[in-house]
């Protein structure tokens, strides 16, 4: 889907001035600058978006580091079932019990308070910032790379261009050598030889042509789409002067020690290992743990008259007992017995029922599943503890974190002398680069005239085919070191932009 966006935005669509009297619509071009690969290498490379997907997680990393620094709450609710059967109580004595149904809930309330929970936002947030460095520096690597290869697709264009000349001289040379054979002032040698140079500025062009089609196609793989178009449809409209460089060193050197991303990732994670330091101390001082929760379960028999039942003898046991207990106080003389041991009892009248007020009674208290929890009470432990000896645990942990944070300095110390060292080095090659292009057009004008004076002695006839073949190749090859050297220089400005860490222009 963003190959397809990406290829939408990149393709346009236009008409000739002869498609406006005419419905034949004109060649589709895609029309690509610098900037428009920039921006589409940025939502589409692979390789960067696989970069961004890191981004989402240390955010999430910040967060939960501070709301370790606040009460965790937990809830939690669960139901059960027990079949029915006989319970065992030991000793030979089983009693028939009913399957019933369970639930319970619990909510609990934690707080735990150490060196590690203190420091852990300031640990996250550096690593944060290291992940954002080296976020920042894929895209500083990215736009290297598209940049470097749109030069190089321009480069391949502009070395065409000077094949497709170099056959354009070799066919003006083929025909005036048949035409000075024709009217004998050449012999056929020279018009075979001119055959020669002509095939080989065709094969020449066709490689070139090659190399440039090979360019486009590394240009959208590093932009992360397919090709819109035809290759040969493909056009790069952006053109770049050649310009003195005007950057100074120091104020070069002094940019790179605040932009370069890998010098800020390194320092973001020497902060990083300086807190872990902290974190290490930390473990030597007491830590705070707070708990505190409510809770509350049910339990429903599914057999309610086993319920009634258990109920009934046990009522029945107790008017029993207190008719044992009148008939004896009547024995004795002593009055203040209970009249009615049935209904005192919650049984009829005859004894074989349970009163209606009673069974109700049993059928609300049993029905309580799933919700009717019965509370238990508030539970609460405050903790402080204070580790006296680990085995030497928090020592070794304390010592590696004093190494780790070391080598960090030691990294970042090497990482910035790597980087002026990179600076300076590409400043040197691009003024070197620079300098290269003049040389490189003298170079080529003076070829230039030498073709154009072998060309005016091969016609008047002083001259041979042999000096206006060499004089040929000479400002080919004259032509493309200065092709060559024109984008040696602007790769070399991307080069230095990229050891600064930011864009010069």
């Amino acid at each position: 889907m963003r190959c397809w966006l990406g290829s939408l935005i990149l393709t346009m669509t236009f008409a000739g001035a002869a498609a406006a009297q005419d419905t034949a619509a004109a060649p589709t071009l895609a029309h690509l600058t610098l900037d428009d690969a920039l921006r589409l290498a940025q939502a589409n490379s692979p390789t960067y978006r696989q970069t961004l997907t890191t981004v989402t997680p240390t955010r999430w990393a910040v967060r939960n580091a501070y709301g370790n620094l606040l009460p965790h709450v937990q809830v939690s609710s669960g139901f059960g079932y027990t079949g029915a059967g006989d319970a065992n109580f030991g000793g030979g004595f089983t009693r028939s019990t009913s399957s019933l149904v369970s639930s319970d809930y619990n909510l609990s309330i934690g707080w735990d308070l150490n060196g590690r929970v203190l420091t852990g936002p300031a640990q996250e947030k550096a690593r944060a910032r290291a992940n954002a460095a080296d976020v920042g520096g894929a895209g500083i690597t990215l736009r290297t790379e598209v940049s470097t290869q749109y030069f190089s697709a321009l480069q391949a264009a502009a070395q065409t261009d000077v094949a497709r000349q170099q056959v354009q001289r070799n066919e003006e040379f083929l025909k005036l050598a048949t035409a000075r054979h024709q009217v004998g002032q050449a012999t056929l040698l020279e018009v075979r030889q001119a055959e020669v140079t002509k095939q080989n500025s065709d094969v020449a062009l066709l490689r070139a042509e090659q190399a440039d089609m090979t360019a486009k196609l590394e240009l959208l793989r590093r932009i992360g789409i397919e090709p819109p178009v035809e290759l040969d449809r493909i056009v790069l409209t952006d053109s770049f002067p050649v310009e003195e460089p005007h950057f100074q060193l120091a104020e070069l050197l002094k940019m790179a020690g605040t932009a370069n991303p890998a010098l800020r990732s390194l320092e973001a994670r020497r902060d990083g290992a300086g807190w872990d330091v902290r974190a290490a101390k930390a473990d030597f001082l007491p830590s705070l743990s707070v708990q505190a929760g409510w809770s509350g379960f049910t339990q429903q028999y599914t057999n309610e008259r086993l319920l009634l039942d258990q109920q009934l003898g046990t009522a029945q046991g107790q008017a029993a007992q207190c008719e044992f207990d009148n008939q004896l106080r009547t024995a004795m003389g002593v009055g203040g017995g209970i009249p009615d041991c049935f209904g005192a009892a919650g049984l009829s009248a005859d004894g074989t029922t349970l009163l209606d007020p009673i069974r109700r009674q049993i059928h609300d208290q049993n029905s309580v599943f799933p919700f009717r929890y019965t509370g238990q009470p508030f539970r609460m432990n405050v903790s402080l503890s204070l580790p006296i000896f680990t085995g030497f645990g928090r020592s070794l942990r304390l010592a590696q974190a004093r190494a780790q944070e070391q080598d960090a300095d030691e990294s970042l110390r090497a990482r910035r002398l790597e980087v002026r060292t990179d600076v300076h080095s590409r400043y040197l090659e691009m003024h070197a680069a620079y300098r290269a292009i003049g040389m490189e057009a003298v170079a080529r004008d003076a070829a230039r005239e030498q073709l154009q004076l072998a060309q005016d002695h091969y016609r008047v006839g002083t001259g041979t085919s042999l000096e206006v073949a060499d004089a040929q190749i000479a400002v080919q090859r004259a032509e493309g070191d200065y092709v060559n050297a024109v984008y040696d220089y602007h790769k070399a400005v991307v080069a230095l932009e990229a050891a600064v860490g930011q864009p010069l222009r």
